[in-house]
């Protein structure tokens, strides 16, 4: 069976948009086209409308059944393994930003704070405290940025004066250099 254009362009879209975020192109792919159709497909079917190799059908599944993309699914009178997307486009997005995304902030966040702690017990000149300004920017906006992926994993509204202060102390800064 042929892919429709349309399909086509949609799945090179989010594959291009999976990619900038730091995922293989053909997850992306792989993933609209089980979105966008209204039943599951089997291995050889998506690799036939990808143009993919079965081996890069198999690791490209297995990656999105990793993330929570894509799931096995039984098909009456099928042997054939079967799958199909998650449709709550939030689920795998959100295990993203928690996994990976949080994590990264995290441990910025610790590195900044480290960095804080030695620079606030050294006696400097006024290289020293701009460095430990700067720094202490870092901290902040390392703060803000694990508070805002933090609640818009729960689910609670964002405040946006926090994000806002830390740009005004940027402001700040330049203007005393």
């Amino acid at each position: 069976m042929t892919i429709d254009p349309a399909v086509l362009k949609v799945a090179d879209a989010v594959g291009a948009l999976i990619e900038a975020w730091g995922f293989k192109r053909n997850m992306g792919r792989m993933w609209a086209v089980l979105y966008l159709e209204d039943h599951p497909l089997n291995a050889a079917e998506l690799g036939e409308r990808l143009g993919l190799s079965t081996g890069a059908v198999s690791m490209t599944l297995q990656e999105l059944q990793e993330w929570g993309a894509v799931k096995k699914t039984w098909v009456v009178g099928e042997r054939k393994e079967h799958y199909e997307a998650e449709t709550n486009i939030w689920k795998p997005v959100q295990r993203v930003f928690r996994e990976r995304e949080l994590q990264w902030v995290k441990t910025a966040l610790d590195a900044f704070e480290a960095a804080n702690q030695q620079l606030s017990a050294q006696d400097g000149d006024a290289r020293q405290a701009l460095i430990a300004q700067r720094v202490a920017g870092l901290v902040q906006l390392a703060q803000v940025g694990a508070h805002v992926l933090e609640s818009l994993l729960e689910g609670e509204s964002i405040d946006a004066l926090p994000i806002k202060t830390v740009g005004e102390l940027a402001k700040a800064v330049r203007k005393d250099e």
